[in-house]
């Protein structure tokens, strides 16, 4: 059977639906998987103590709670693979902690394959107030990728799980994570 060529009405509706399709495709080549990203166990810094001190056990259970939240999140939500950080444990610790340096994470994150570097912190205000700090940086250059910042205002493990969910939402997801070139 030979080949039919579409009439012109055919053909503007076919040029209409493919430049449909152009804008509905994400921005740039798909990605076959997912991004990596090495998520650093969320730490406390307490500056009313000179030299630091070791959490609290309440405290470490809210810091592993937000630090599950962040994995999960930016897992679900921003389609980031999350790589296990047990295999460099004694690295971590000697460089820790990641809020004390610039970019300390990424050389870490590289070995472990990561694409990314995710680091946190909790920076103790009073009893109830309380900051929560996170960094996204790109681990080829150490250079940050995203942050965001948030006041908890009160010390549950609902205010706290809530301010990770709403930093991860507002700012370090607001919009696309940029692509490595």
């Amino acid at each position: 059977m030979p080949f039919a060529v579409p009439s012109p009405s055919v053909r503007a509706l076919l040029a209409g639906l493919a430049a449909l399709a152009f804008l509905a495709a994400p921005d740039g080549p798909a990605r076959a998987d997912p991004r990596k990203a090495a998520v650093f166990p969320v730490e406390l810094l307490d500056p009313g103590v000179v030299g630091g001190r070791r959490a609290r056990p309440d405290e470490t259970r809210k810091l592993a709670l937000v630090t599950d939240e962040l994995k999960g999140m930016l897992a679900k939500q921003g389609g980031l693979e999350p790589v296990d950080t047990a295999a460099q444990a004694a690295e971590i610790a000697k460089q820790g902690p990641f809020y004390k340096c610039e970019d300390c994470a990424a050389p870490i994150a590289r070995t472990l394959g990561a694409d990314l570097a995710v680091t946190g912190y909790v920076e103790k205000g009073s009893n109830q107030i309380f900051n929560l700090y996170v960094r996204i940086l790109d681990a080829a250059t150490g250079k940050p990728v995203r942050a965001g910042q948030v006041v908890i205002r009160a010390d549950t493990d609902d205010t706290w799980a809530h301010a990770m969910r709403w930093v991860v939402k507002n700012r370090l997801l607001a919009e696309p994570l940029p692509e490595k070139s």
